[in-house]
């Protein structure tokens, strides 16, 4: 019995260290959130559709940790009032179109 639990806790803990970051974040509901609330600022700083931000040489976004930090920085600065599940979406979408972290 013990060796089951083991073996049991063991996949439980290597699913956790291999999951993709934001595992839990709906891309689709970020990207929306993305679209009205983010768009429009990114683009008159950066040009374009303002993707430009996430794809710079010099972007601030090194890790999966720092993209959700910053997610969290913009709708403190700019007072969206999103809550922590609007910045895992956020933070999904962002990864999965841009930033490609894998953990």
């Amino acid at each position: 019995m013990k060796k089951i639990l083991f073996f049991v806790l063991l996949i439980h803990y290597s699913q956790i260290c291999f999951a993709r970051p934001f595992e839990n974040g709906n891309a689709q509901t970020g990207k929306l959130l993305v679209e009205k609330n983010c768009v429009s600022c990114h683009a008159s700083s950066f040009g374009g559709d303002g993707s430009g931000i996430y794809l710079r040489d010099d972007r601030i976004v090194k890790t999966s940790s720092g993209l959700l930090t910053q997610v969290r920085n913009c709708n403190t600065m700019i007072g969206l009032k999103w809550f922590e599940d609007d910045e895992l979406n956020v933070a999904r979408y962002l990864n999965d179109n841009y930033y490609k972290f894998e953990k």
